[in-house]
C-alpha cells in the first residue's frame, strides 16, 4: 500500500514548507562535515533579551506551569492592548486579543474560522510560503496578484479591485513583507482601504510580524482606518522583534466576534499556549524597545552590505528592501545555463539547489513564494558569514555556462 493511498486528501494536497525543506537539506550537508552557510531561515541570529529570559526563569520559580486560559493570560493580553495603543494608536479591548502558539497558528486559526470551501483569498505575490497552503487546508481558493521588482513588490488599488469577485472572502498580506522586505506607506494602505470600503464582505488579514524591522519610517497598520477596522485582523508576535522564534508566541487583534471564533477554534486544537512563554512575552512588551532597536541597527548595516555585494554579481537584479531581513533578487538570467555536470538550470528551484550543492549556501527558491524568477536570501546572519556567502554565490554563478 502506498503512503498516499491511506493518508487524507487534505495532507496529500499540502506542500512541504520550502524554507524548512532548504534548512533541512543544509543541515544534512553540514552533518557530512561540509561548511554550509544558511541564508534560508527567517530567524534573527540574536539571543532573546536578558530581561525576557529572566522573566521566564521567575515564572518557573513562581510555578506558572499549569494550563493557561485559551486566549492567553489577561496580563499578556493587556500588555498587547497597551502596545497597540502606545505604538500604533489603535484601540482594542483584551476580549479582542487571542494569543497563540506563534503567529503561524494565529494565521491558521483566522483562515480556518473564516473560509468555507470555495471561498477566495486574495494574496499578493510574492507571499510567505504558508499562506497559500493554509488556504488549501481550509478548502479555499487562492487568487494571486502578481508584482515584480519594478513595483517594489507592491500592488495597486486597481490590481486589487480587478481581483475581487463575489467569492472573495479574505485579502491577506504582510508589511513589512516576507519575502521581499517591501513596506506599504500610510498613503498606499489608505488607497487599498478605499477599495475595501466598497466591498464590505471582505476581511483583511494584516501580517505585521516584521513591524519593528522597518528602515524607512514608523510602522503603519491598515487597521488605522476606522471605515474597515472591524474587518481587519492584525497578526503579530514576538519572534522577530525580540528574537523569540523558539518561544512560539503570537497573537491576533480583531473584532470581538472574530476573536471569539479563534478562541473557540484554539480551544479544540492546542488550547492556551505555553505559560512560561507568555510570562516572558509580558516582560518583552513592558521592557521597552532598546534591544529591538539595537538589533534593527545591525540589520540596517547588513542590509546595505548585502545590497552592495549583490550588485557586484553579474546577472543578478535587486532592489533595496525597506523592512524585514530578506532580499528577493531576480535571477532568471541564469535559467537555461548549465552547471559543471551538464545539468540545465530550468527554474529557481534548480538554482537554489545548485547554490547549496556547489556554493554551500542555503537559499530558498522564489517559486515557493509565488514567483519563480527570484530567490530569497535572509541576511539574519553575521557580517562575516554574509560576506563569505555572497562570495560563494558570486563564484558559483560565474561557473554556469
Amino acid at each position: 500500500m502506498s503512503t498516499t493511498s491511506y493518508l487524507s486528501d487534505r495532507i496529500n494536497s499540502l506542500s512541504e514548507s520550502a524554507t524548512l525543506k532548504m534548512t533541512k537539506l543544509g543541515r544534512e550537508l553540514a552533518a557530512q562535515g561540509i561548511n554550509v552557510i544558511s541564508l534560508s531561515v527567517g530567524e534573527p541570529d540574536f539571543n532573546t533579551p536578558d530581561h525576557v529570559k529572566e522573566a521566564a526563569k521567575t515564572a518557573l520559580d513562581e510555578n506558572y506551569t499549569r494550563y493557561t486560559p485559551v486566549p492567553g493570560y489577561p496580563e499578556l493580553r493587556k500588555a498587547i492592548v497597551d502596545k497597540l495603543k502606545n505604538e500604533n494608536g489603535l484601540d482594542y479591548d483584551i476580549s479582542q486579543i487571542v494569543v497563540s502558539t506563534g503567529a503561524k497558528q494565529s494565521l491558521s486559526n483566522v483562515i480556518l474560522t473564516l473560509i468555507n470551501p470555495g471561498d477566495e483569498v486574495i494574496i499578493p505575490t510574492p507571499y510567505w510560503v504558508s499562506y497559500s497552503e493554509m488556504v488549501v487546508l481550509a478548502e479555499g481558493k487562492s487568487v494571486f496578484i502578481d508584482t515584480d521588482i519594478e513595483s517594489n513588490f507592491k500592488i495597486t488599488p486597481a490590481q486589487l479591485e480587478a481581483a475581487i469577485t463575489p467569492k472573495t472572502k479574505i485579502f491577506m498580506f504582510s508589511s513589512p513583507c516576507n519575502p521581499t522586505g517591501s513596506v506599504y506607506s500610510k498613503s498606499e494602505l489608505e488607497a487599498l482601504a478605499k477599495v475595501f470600503e466598497k466591498h464590505p464582505n471582505i476581511f483583511i488579514i494584516s501580517d505585521e510580524i516584521y513591524e519593528h524591522i522597518n528602515f524607512i519610517d514608523k510602522h503603519e497598520s491598515i487597521a488605522q482606518f476606522s471605515s474597515i477596522k472591524d474587518r481587519v485582523i492584525i497578526v503579530n508576535g514576538f519572534s522577530k522583534a525580540f528574537a523569540m522564534t523558539g518561544w512560539r508566541l503570537g497573537y491576533i487583534a480583531a473584532s470581538k466576534e472574530i476573536a471569539a471564533a479563534n478562541d473557540k477554534m484554539q480551544g479544540q486544537t492546542t488550547s492556551g499556549t505555553c505559560s512560561i512563554a507568555q510570562r516572558a512575552g509580558i516582560a518583552a512588551y513592558e521592557g521597552g524597545l532598546e534591544s529591538v532597536n539595537k538589533m534593527k541597527e545591525a540589520f540596517a548595516r547588513r542590509r546595505q552590505l548585502v545590497y552592495d555585494l549583490l550588485n557586484e554579481i553579474p546577472g543578478v537584479k535587486t532592489n533595496l528592501p525597506e523592512g524585514a531581513f530578506y532580499f528577493f533578487p531576480e535571477i532568471s538570467s541564469f535559467f537555461g545555463k548549465k552547471d559543471q555536470d551538464g545539468n540545465t538550470i530550468k527554474n529557481s528551484g534548480d538554482l537554489a539547489l545548485y547554490l547549496l550543492n556547489q556554493g554551500h549556501v542555503a537559499t530558498v527558491d522564489g517559486n515557493s513564494f509565488g514567483n519563480d524568477n527570484y530567490i530569497r536570501l535572509s541576511y539574519a546572519a553575521s557580517d562575516e558569514n554574509l560576506k563569505e556567502a555572497l562570495r560563494r554565490i558570486k563564484e558559483a554563478l560565474a561557473k554556469l555556462a
